[in-house]
């Protein structure tokens, strides 16, 4: 249940609480007061589309906020199902703040993503907009009220129908594959064997790129290696005059009489033996190095046709070996396939016949249930219309067959209507007003709630296009869904108004040279008072007054008669 809304400048609310009971709560006001504003508020707090615009005159932000109360265990499980954990009182708390840059939007003491956020709602709150009847006019609507009304016998089997129809279609897509001629599948064929014989026969090895561009690197550069290690051994070998080699053992002998006068001098001494025990193997190992050194333009160009040949390869199939030897598995594997073509292509024959199978039986059982149900919701409803003041009508559902079958199944279906005898029924859009598709819609409301798991539902001027005896019909219509789920509606209409378990009244007045709306819960006088408003308009007499009196209690009355 919808505990408290909380609105802090959003449009012309400048701060409101609302802290609603259970049963109907009614709000009513003047017309511009600012009803519908509230209902905005909650809309956006529930992750719907706002404009920027509706930051009010009050701050730098807007801030909405619900408190909502779960005590039912299966709504808790469902919504821990969504990582969403109410507290240990069954409290949960929705907020968004508004700003001019950003979305903060929180559950509890965690902020989440707006997606989250919407798909968090659908369990708490159901909200009856202005125009929302005029989805009656579309027939995938009516599908859409048929399964929520069959919830409990067709939940399951949508969910089985949903998860063959994925097979069904994944089997489909494979057995796609193989629609192809013989010409192209041989063409295919050896232009793989010609791509699988071509990398194998280029026999490729692990690491063999690395290094043979690493031979060819240093092959091509042998003369110039030559040369520089020469001129090294000339500058630090033991050959020449000016050579370190030759100035280092110099120093040794200058050194070694001196070596014994003081340990200083010896520490010298054996540094400079390592410098010339380091340098002397330098030498020895450029001198190895040299003469092992050989160049043979044969070799070298050998090892340049051998890179030609796998950097082609992998030109073609793969920046590096591993990468063409992947292709040359995928492609040993789709000739594999397209060798065996007749015989996958049965395989896969088989396996689409029996998904669609599957499918085709699952759908046809759904629409056996479906059209059962049909008879039930469409008398209930018939039944509904009648409480309504519709009271020659006729209600039933038209059955037809999508051309192909989803993971809905294939039922196309169309509510059908006939408020007056001797008409014949038709679809909706053709026969019923504005005023008649929201009682329609209260109707089909009311025969769900018996189903529905959603506690609180919002009705946002339901009574449009109604009076008299038919809005009396339609607030004891609002009063039997009170009864069972906490009903939240803005009306114009007194009948509707005087069955509230609370009443609220919407005012706008002018602060400090701006304009504000107020939301007040009134008591037992001031809902007379209200009522008397409602009913007289300007000027309110004891009559007037008398009358809102009879009709609340009027409406006490009918609400202790249930």
């Amino acid at each position: 249940m919808l505990s408290t809304i909380h609105v802090k400048n959003f449009a012309l609310i400048d701060e409101a609480n609302v802290n609603l009971g259970a049963g109907l709560n009614i709000l009513t006001g003047e017309t511009g007061a600012g009803k519908s504003i509230l209902i905005d508020a909650v809309n956006a707090a529930l992750g719907g589309k706002v404009s920027k615009d509706i930051i009010g005159k009050h701050g730098d932000y807007s801030l909405i906020e619900l408190v909502f109360v779960i005590d039912d265990p299966d709504k808790v499980e469902l919504l821990n199902q969504a990582d969403i954990y109410p507290e240990e009182d069954g409290t949960l708390i929705l907020s968004r703040r508004i700003t001019e840059s950003r979305n903060a939007c929180r559950i509890n003491d965690e902020t989440v993503t707006l997606s989250r956020l919407k798909s968090v709602t659908g369990l708490l709150i159901d909200i009856h907009g202005q125009h929302e009847h005029q989805s009656l006019l579309h027939k995938q609507k009516h599908l859409e009220i048929l399964d929520d009304f069959a919830v409990y016998k067709v939940g399951q089997l949508k969910a089985e129908l949903a998860e063959s129809y994925r097979r069904y279609r994944k089997s489909q897509l494979a057995l796609s594959q193989y629609e192809m001629d013989e010409d192209k599948r041989l063409r295919e064929m050896d232009f793989l064997q010609f791509e699988i014989r071509e990398i194998e026969d280029a026999r490729l090895k692990e690491g063999e790129e690395e290094d043979l561009a690493a031979q060819f690197k240093r092959m091509n550069n042998a003369g110039k290696i030559v040369e520089k290690l020469q001129e090294v051994l000339e500058n630090v070998g033991y050959e020449g005059r000016d050579s370190a080699g030759e100035q280092i053992d110099r120093a040794l002998r200058a050194m070694t009489p001196v070596t014994g006068f003081d340990e200083a001098i010896e520490g010298f001494y054996a540094q400079l033996e390592d410098v010339d025990s380091i340098l002397s193997g330098l030498c020895r190992e450029i001198n190895d190095y040299l003469g092992e050194m050989s160049f043979d333009s044969r070799e070298l160009q050998e090892i340049e046709n051998r890179l030609d040949t796998i950097r082609s390869i992998q030109a073609k199939y793969g920046a590096d070996y591993s990468k063409v030897m992947e292709s040359l598995e995928e492609k040993k594997a789709r000739l594999t396939e397209l060798e065996e073509f007749e015989e996958r292509k049965a395989a896969a024959q088989k396996t689409f016949a029996q998904a669609k199978k599957e499918t085709d039986a699952l759908a046809a059982k759904l629409s056996e249930i479906r059209k059962v149900e049909a008879y039930h919701l469409t008398e209930a409803i018939r039944t509904a219309l009648v409480d309504l003041n519709f009271l020659e009508v006729q209600f039933s559902m038209e059955f037809g067959r999508t051309e192909q079958v989803s993971a809905n199944g294939f039922d196309e279906m169309e509510f059908l209507i006939s408020t007056n005898p001797g008409e014949d029924l038709k679809p909706l859009g053709q026969v019923a007003s504005g005023g008649e598709l929201s009682r329609i819609m209260l109707a089909i409301k009311a025969v769900l709630a018996d189903v529905d798991q959603i506690d609180s539902l919002i009705f946002d001027e339901i009574d449009t296009g109604i009076s008299g005896r038919t809005a009396q019909k339609v607030s004891e219509k609002l009063n039997y869904i009170g009864r069972s789920h906490q009903v939240i509606c803005i009306t114009h209409l007194p009948q509707i108004a005087a069955m509230a378990d609370n009443h609220y009244r919407i005012e706008k007045s002018v602060v400090n040279q701006k304009t504000v709306t107020r939301i007040d819960k009134l008591n037992a006088e001031q809902e007379i008072e209200e009522l008397a408003r409602i009913l007289g308009g300007a000027v309110i007499t004891d009559t007037v007054l008398e009358s809102a009196r009879e009709m609340k209690e009027l409406a006490q009355q009918k609400k202790s008669h249930k």
